[in-house]
């Protein structure tokens, strides 16, 4: 009786200790999060570099490290900084009435005969419709440049943060493996299912990151190719925004080039905008359908309601990297339940 009395007292002092820790660690979650998934992407590298560095552990996870620096951190900080001043710069554009929604969304209307007809039998107010884009543009543009403001006078915060990042997931590609093995040491599961979790864990990690993630990158990617080489306002802008689109089932990137090739249809520049729709159906579309089965397979695709469900919960609990926890989660917990209905439940039943 009393030894079982000390391991529920035990057990309940580890999980409150446990859950001080990670408040403790709340400030940097992001940081820790982005460090984890950098390692599982790029664990491949380091254990390829591992034998033909002479086993040196450190001198293999500092190489991976610097790699991907150079591939993903550098351009990533390059497109953010490009980012967001073209947005402040739309934003002020918007602010001095150098660009009009409004007068835009005329343009297309009545260029396009059968335009109001169809928006009036599917119930929608031109008059609405028009507010609401116009109010939209000036939200989105003022969230930029607030986030701008926000991250210049926020430097310092942002940079400890990056380096701290960068700090963790050299420890995880060095040390990853011994991880993982006390991880799986304090999970009280036999073996086979152990082994099953942990397998499962990265790989739909690596299938969320890369099927969902990457997948977008390359559409918002393809779009900001086009629109710079039309001369477009504010490429790197759309891109972004057809990039995190592109993560949504059902929206997608022709919810940005569509409109603008219509705008550019209404104005009378019949070829750019032929050469859009021609580009973003069969280059951007097409991209997901391409990729997707060559990155990750067939078999870890999530559905699209569940990615849908889960990058707006994720977005809405977390912010802005919800729209990657989010699908990573739901992802965690369907493999949890999969292997539950697959393995546990029959067991139990016997």
């Amino acid at each position: 009786m009393r030894e079982v009395l000390e391991r529920r007292s035990f057990l309940i002092l580890l999980g409150i200790v446990t859950l001080l820790f990670a408040l403790l660690l709340r400030p940097f979650w992001s940081a820790i999060f982005w460090a984890t998934v950098l390692a599982i992407l790029f664990s491949p590298l380091q254990h390829y570099l591992l034998p033909r560095l002479g086993q040196r552990a450190t001198l293999s996870a500092l190489c991976t490290l610097l790699f991907c620096v150079v591939i993903v951190v550098i351009p990533v900080l390059a497109l953010l900084s490009a980012f967001m001043e073209e947005g402040a710069n739309l934003y002020g554009m918007i602010q001095a009435r150098e660009l009009r929604p409004r007068e835009y969304i005329d343009q297309i209307v009545s260029t396009i005969p059968f335009l109001p007809q169809l928006m009036e039998r599917s119930g929608v107010n031109i008059d609405s419709l028009r507010s609401v884009l116009s109010d939209s543009a000036m939200g989105i543009g003022e969230v930029v440049a607030q986030q701008a403001l926000s991250i210049g006078r926020n430097t310092l915060n942002f940079t400890v943060k990056l380096a701290l990042m960068l700090y963790l997931a050299f420890f995880l590609l060095r040390d990853g493996e011994a991880l993982v093995m006390q991880m799986k040491a304090a999970v009280p599961l036999n073996e086979h299912r152990k082994l099953l979790l942990f397998q499962k864990f990265v790989e739909v990690t690596r299938a969320t990151v890369k099927g969902n993630l990457l997948v977008a990158v390359v559409q918002g990617a393809l779009g900001g190719i086009i629109f710079w080489l039309l001369d477009i306002p504010a490429p790197v802008l759309w891109a972004v925004v057809m990039a995190f689109l592109s993560l949504i089932p059902a929206v997608g990137a022709a919810l940005v080039w569509l409109p603008v090739a219509l705008y550019l249809y209404a104005t009378g520049a019949w070829i750019p905008a032929s050469l859009l729709v021609a580009y973003g159906a069969l280059i951007i579309g097409l991209a997901d359908n391409v990729l997707r089965p060559i990155l990750v397979g067939r078999d870890t695709k999530l559905p699209d309601y569940v990615v849908l469900f889960s990058t707006m919960g994720g977005i809405a609990l977390i912010g802005i990297n919800g729209f990657v926890i989010g699908p990573l989660i739901a992802a965690v917990f369907l493999a949890f339940w999969d292997i539950f209905i697959s393995d546990i439940a029959p067991a139990s039943e016997t």
